[in-house]
């Protein structure tokens, strides 16, 4: 992926935050959950929509500013499988509207900011009008090198692993794939994110300190980092300052820390007991 950075266009409080960063440690790949819509708009004795409307202007400034410092992947989790089930139909409908008119008003920006869109999640049983808008952009942004946004819609993990397993199910029934023989590796290429790197940092909004479905493959040695703020309210400078806070930490993978030390057992005998 060719992907330049235009550190440069960032606004100066960006660039202040960005300059304190480790520019040879940056992600590779963030993941958002974008929360509290609903609460930004409750507190302001506003409807919902209004809080939606709002959240969909917050990702277009976070796409710009991870555009211009040149990150491979952004990952959102736009619109969930249990949304689709379980909320108001009134509601889904304004977020498909929504999401038409997103595309539609801002595929000429992801253009000028060389950011290529896809998506991941049972879109096909989406409504017919909205999976022509998305085809439409996806087409029309295919051309561009940088960043890779990736839209979760009519997303659960869950879900994406039941049908990652029937698609394993066919192979084995085909003959082409014995299950003793099934690898981590064999689950991977059936996901939907099988082309794409794992999360290295996972954003959640709103303060809630849950992962709400999302990734949960995927994740397994991503850092999260929670914050209070709704994301209505997030801008590209929150997720730097993320970023910051992801440098911080140490990336251990199951293994020990650079400064741990091993202890020595291999010459303790088995029934040593630890005193008390």
């Amino acid at each position: 992926m060719l992907n330049f950075s235009r550190v440069h266009e960032l606004p100066p409080e960006e660039l202040a935050v960005y300059r304190r960063l480790d520019t040879s440690r940056l992600p590779e790949h963030v993941a958002i959950i974008m929360d509290g819509n609903g609460r930004w708009a409750g507190k302001r004795r506003l409807k919902r929509f209004l809080g939606h409307q709002q959240g969909a202007e917050s990702v277009q400034y976070v796409v710009e500013t991870a555009s211009r410092i040149g990150l491979p992947w952004l990952t959102l989790y736009a619109f969930s499988l249990e949304n689709n089930l379980k909320r108001p139909r009134t509601e889904v409908s304004f977020l498909m509207r929504l999401l038409r008119t997103y595309l539609t008003n801002n595929v000429e920006r992801m253009n000028d900011n060389n950011v290529r869109i896809q998506y991941i999640g049972r879109t096909e049983e989406l409504d017919p009008e909205v999976r022509e808008r998305m085809d439409w952009a996806a087409d029309a942004t295919s051309h561009n090198t940088g960043t890779v946004l990736t839209l979760a819609l009519n997303y659960g993990s869950r879900s994406e692993l039941v049908d990652a397993f029937r698609a394993l199910s066919a192979e084995i029934s085909r003959g082409e794939l014995r299950a003793k023989d099934i690898t981590e590796q064999d689950i991977q290429r059936h996901l939907y994110t099988a082309h794409m790197p794992d999360p290295d940092l996972l954003i959640r909004t709103s303060g809630e300190m849950r992962i709400s479905n999302f990734l949960l493959w995927q994740i397994a040695y991503a850092e999260i980092f929670v914050t209070e703020r709704l994301w209505p309210d997030f801008r590209g400078i929150h997720m730097l300052e993320a970023i910051e806070d992801f440098q911080r930490r140490e990336r251990r993978y199951g293994g020990l820390g650079d400064g741990s030390e091993s202890d020595d057992v291999a010459s303790l005998p088995a029934n040593t007991l630890v005193p008390r």
